[in-house]
């Protein structure tokens, strides 16, 4: 092999000593050989080397001594890089910074309506990142990019896909007006997709490869896990669970077309059933309450609506045949809503694909579409590739600073 395919498979394996690092936060040696399937001399070698660029910082063992040296903690340096993760959602925002071990330094909410207001919405953000990297001490040089959800359709290109959804950002690119605004790279995703990432990376989902998780707000959406990666699609809009047609004279949708699954399960559908008997004013928090109380009407139509969403989610799971289904957004620990959703994947979907099947709520709240943003940017290696970090790809300083 040349000089230069050599460093280049250097290069590789240190990017997975790094991963390996992002993922489970702290190691050994031994805990690094096993989990990259590299040997214990190249572990041993490009772990100094990685120490003497500042990348890894080795914490002092613990416990009672015994035989033989305790193996010290291996972790990144968390002056290395950051990430920003960036959440639109319909009435709030949330942005939150990170380190490159997912470690979450500082984050900030705002209500706001995001729908119709862009560039309120952005400048907003661009605040609130301000903020955060203020208060986490982080210099912008330091951010090797920012993840952003956007609750609706978005193409490959970073635009929105529905002016129908989002009608305040038609004509909109925000990728790019953040990038340009920001001054680092953002990438901008689907929250169903950062939120099955959040939940694959840190949630419930934790250890499965093939997972749908799916979102029930004011809109319903998936995101699509298939072999531990997301799967967007060709134009990157796969998962809008919301739109598959389930009734075919029901009401109009949003999008345009009639009796779409949003139109008789998202959470304005049911508020819409509730307000006759409880005032026009009812909302989501509400809703949460008369659940919580055991309010019988309320607890009939969620798990009704529970039904509907695991009759579309049963031929999704044929075709596919995931791990796991977990249930995301305002209602997602809600045991009427679970219910519905098991009972119909026990009545239409494969027995077989039913028997190895999970379905759980959701952990991460409302913080999991910003986390899985964050988890967007400090899981693509080739972003800290593209990134240049100095500590990374250029050669070990000459001296390195005190953690």
């Amino acid at each position: 092999m040349s000089v230069g395919s050599l460093e280049g498979l250097r290069e590789t394996n240190r990017l997975r000593l790094i991963d390996a690092l992002r993922r489970s936060g702290s190691a050994s040696r031994s805990q690094l050989v096993r989990e990259t399937g590299l040997s214990r001399t190249t572990v041993a070698s490009l772990v100094a080397d990685l120490q003497a660029r500042g990348v890894v910082v080795e914490d002092a063992p613990s416990g009672v001594p015994g035989r033989g040296r305790p193996a010290g903690v291996l972790r990144l340096d968390p002056s290395v890089g950051a990430a920003v993760g960036i959440h639109f959602d319909h009435n709030h925002l949330r942005v939150a910074v990170a380190d490159l071990s997912s470690t979450v330094l500082a984050e900030r909410a705002v209500d706001l309506d995001v729908d119709h207001a862009a560039s309120s919405a952005i400048d907003a953000a661009v605040e609130l990142v301000d903020a955060v990297l203020e208060e986490a001490d982080i210099d912008r040089s330091r951010v090797i990019g920012a993840g952003t959800a956007l609750p609706g359709p978005v193409f490959r290109d970073g635009t929105v896909g529905s002016t129908t959804i989002m009608p305040g950002w038609a004509g909109l690119n925000p990728r790019e007006e953040l990038t340009q605004r920001l001054g680092f790279p953002v990438a901008v995703e689907n929250d169903a997709n950062l939120g099955a990432l959040a939940e694959i990376s840190f949630g419930t989902a934790r250890g499965f490869s093939d997972v749908l998780y799916i979102i029930v707000s004011s809109g319903i959406g998936a995101g699509v896990v298939l072999g531990g990666q997301l799967h967007r699609g060709l134009s990157g809009l796969a998962g809008e669970l919301g739109h598959v047609l389930v009734r075919p004279e029901g009401a109009v949708c949003r999008c345009g077309n009639r009796g779409c699954l949003e139109t008789v399960a998202s959470t304005d559908a049911v508020l819409d059933l509730l307000r006759p008997a409880h005032g026009p004013d009812l909302g989501i928090r509400d809703l949460v309450e008369l659940l919580a109380a055991g309010d019988h009407g309320a607890r009939r139509v969620v798990m009704d609506a529970g039904r509907e969403i695991g009759r579309v989610l049963a031929g999704l799971c044929n075709v596919l045949n995931p791990a796991a289904v977990i249930v995301g957004g305002d209602l997602s620990g809600d045991r009427d809503l679970l219910a519905g959703i098991q009972n119909s994947l026990g009545l239409y979907a494969l027995p077989s694909v039913v028997a190895a099947l999970e379905v759980e709520a959701a952990v991460l709240g409302d913080r999991a579409e910003v986390l899985g943003a964050l988890a967007l940017v400090v899981g693509d290696t080739d972003r800290l590739r593209s990134a240049g970090l100095a500590a990374i790809a250029g050669p070990p300083a000459l001296a390195t600073s005190s953690p």
